[in-house]
């Protein structure tokens, strides 16, 4: 079973080793991708269907109907803004679709307050070569294929 990914945010996609974070960069945490984000106050959306397993302002995680989860990042060192700048729409715990509103935020205010904008969409635990239809150096709209996840 395979799952499909979809870009949480609007931006030009770019490969994880480019984000200024080993965690992400060294896939430490899973493979997958980062996106730009193109600037101003923006909705991040989930990029599955599933049901909110970790929620903080700065990051959530999707675990899908079909099994995977993933893990999107809202900029670098985001945390230590203490939730500044970002409003959540869901709770840990609620199923949601693929496209749903998850948090509203701003790129531009992050970049603002000296931390990294660029967001990591990473599958969990996952091995590189599962991962499938990888797009790189793309622009895309919230709800745009990022990958697939092969289970």
């Amino acid at each position: 079973m395979s799952t499909e990914v979809g870009s949480p945010v609007a931006g030009l996609t770019t490969a994880l080793s480019d984000v200024p974070d080993p965690v992400f960069s060294q896939a430490m945490v899973g493979p997958g991708l980062a996106i730009k984000p193109s600037g101003g106050e923006a909705d991040a959306v989930a990029p599955v269907a599933g049901q909110v397993a970790t929620l903080h302002p700065h990051a959530f995680v999707i675990v899908a109907s079909t099994g995977g989860a993933v893990l999107v990042h809202l900029g670098i060192d985001t945390v230590k803004l203490k939730g500044e700048g970002f409003t959540l729409h869901v709770a840990k715990g609620d199923s949601v679709e693929a496209g749903q509103k998850i948090v509203t935020w701003n790129p531009t205010e992050v970049e603002a307050h000296g931390y990294a904008s660029i967001c990591p969409v990473v599958a969990l635990e996952a091995q590189a070569e599962s991962l499938a239809d990888l797009r790189e150096d793309t622009q895309v709209v919230p709800g745009d294929h990022l990958f697939t996840i092969d289970a």
